[in-house]
């Protein structure tokens, strides 16, 4: 019987810096997509509650701890880095752990890199830290956080993790030389 050994999608991939800014995968551990079910929101709310945590609201994200909660399209977030309670008639639940790939980009280019491939504002006065958005990444589906002033979480379907390493790599590159 064969023995299967969980990697992540970029197992052994080095962090990238480049001008100060770094790109890194990150193991995002558990992620599993919470659709509440009509008028079930108080039932939600209280089932999320031991993990420090409510649903959140438009384009928007919250933390606690290791855990995040994201707002991941209408009427859906996806619960990041804790188990999920058990939800049974409440919400629909999917385990989504290995469908995707979680990078980190912070640094001082990462405004600039990650706004290359992005149809929307990513100035801090327009997408401030705690701000989310589904959104395409060049051609590929993601949903992008910011995390702080120069940070951002870029998920991305598990399927697009080199094509997008590449992506972002070649636009650290490019900037960075057109500062040297």
């Amino acid at each position: 019987m064969p023995e299967y050994i969980a990697k992540t999608a970029l197992e052994g991939q080095a962090p990238l810096s480049i001008a100060g800014t770094v790109l890194m995968e990150l193991d995002h551990g558990a992620v599993t997509s919470i659709q509440p079910y009509p008028a079930q929101e108080k039932a939600l709310a209280k089932a999320l509650k031991p993990l420090g945590l409510a649903f959140p609201g438009v384009n928007s994200f919250a933390s606690k701890d290791a855990a995040l909660m994201v707002w991941s399209g209408r009427d859906q977030a996806f619960l990041i880095g804790a188990d999920c309670p058990d939800l049974a008639g409440v919400a629909a639940v999917t385990d989504q752990s290995g469908a995707w790939v979680t990078l980190s980009l912070s640094g001082p280019l990462a405004v600039d890199a990650l706004a290359r491939y992005v149809p929307i504002d990513l100035r801090l006065a327009a997408f401030p830290v705690g701000s989310a958005a589904r959104t395409p990444v060049y051609h590929m589906s993601a949903v992008v956080m910011r995390v702080s002033e120069q940070g951002f979480r870029i998920m991305l379907f598990r399927s697009m993790a080199r094509t997008g390493w590449h992506e972002l790599e070649v636009a650290l590159k490019t900037l960075a030389a057109r500062a040297a």
